[in-house]
């Protein structure tokens, strides 16, 4: 083990085997149906609970992000036992106010204890396949220094492309203009949807089919990644099938040497509804 832990939150949608396996600490958003019922994201909500209970509610979910000192709580517990150096990465800052819960939470503990917040400028496991891969070589004992250029790569290298069913839930959640969402249910168009540099959301082709859908992606990946070594996440909202698919065909494409099919959990799943699904590909090292 090295002396490096790595911390992000329950937006990266990371499978709980996987968590444990690489020791990475996660610290859960949450989920409001209306003032009465509040989840924590993962910890008493799964994703599959969520979508039940969406399907049966009228009301609409809210979410927030973790105060500062659920954040300090969390790098105390991981210096006091072992004394290493913390690495958190969390959702897009133009998402979620998150990032700055976790960062005034570093900025708090100062130089006692040595935090370095990173801001994905991703979602669900376009995050998780950053974290994975830098909590990998954090467990091989690689320094934080080590650590910190390699995320460096990952968030240069790493490409995240999402259809959603409908355009309801970003339109609801203002992500999207009402305009859009009206245009694109009419016209029956399913946007290929991404984050840009800032990790905005934003409308990267509209093509009207899931399989042109499909296609445009494998293309954009090949241009790309080539015959690179990769790293491929799939995050789906109630779309096992759809998503087993998807990986099959870029299996077909590319040298994939890490696949991930994981669920959008709930705090994710309030925003973009349910039968997304989320690609996530980063490039992976020689060692």
């Amino acid at each position: 083990m090295g002396n490096v832990k790595i911390v992000t939150d329950s937006t990266a949608d990371i499978p709980y085997d996987l968590q444990r396996e690489l020791d990475i600490s996660v610290v859960p958003l949450k989920v409001h149906f209306g003032e009465d019922e509040t989840y924590e994201d993962g910890v008493d909500l799964t994703a599959d609970e969520f979508y039940k209970k969406l399907a049966s509610t009228s009301i609409i979910p809210t979410t927030s992000q973790p105060t500062p000192y659920q954040f300090e709580t969390e790098y105390r517990r991981l210096y006091e036992k072992e004394k290493s150096d913390i690495i958190s990465i969390h959702l897009s800052s133009k998402l979620s106010g998150t990032f700055q819960s976790a960062y005034i939470a570093s900025q708090t503990l100062g130089e006692d204890i040595p935090v370095s917040v990173i801001d994905s400028k991703r979602a669900s496991y376009a995050i998780g396949v950053i974290v994975v891969e830098v909590a990998a070589l954090a467990n091989r004992g690689a320094s934080k220094e080590e650590c910190l250029a390699r995320l460096d790569d990952l968030l240069k290298d790493t490409s995240v492309f999402f259809m959603v069913d409908t355009l309801e839930y970003l339109e609801k959640n203002g992500r999207i203009g009402k305009a859009s969402a009206i245009l694109g249910s009419l016209l029956k168009i399913k946007p290929i949807l991404s984050l840009n540099e800032a990790g905005e959301v934003y409308p990267f082709e509209k093509v009207r089919g899931y399989k042109k859908a499909v296609n445009k992606i494998i293309q954009e990946f090949e241009e790309r990644y080539g015959s690179s070594n990769i790293h491929v996440g799939i995050s789906h909202a109630q779309a096992e099938e759809a998503a087993n698919s998807l990986m099959s065909d870029l299996r077909n494409h590319f040298s994939i040497k890490k696949q991930v099919i994981t669920n959008i959990g709930p705090v994710i799943g309030t925003h973009v509804g349910p039968g997304t699904i989320s690609v996530s590909v980063t490039k992976m090292t020689n060692n």
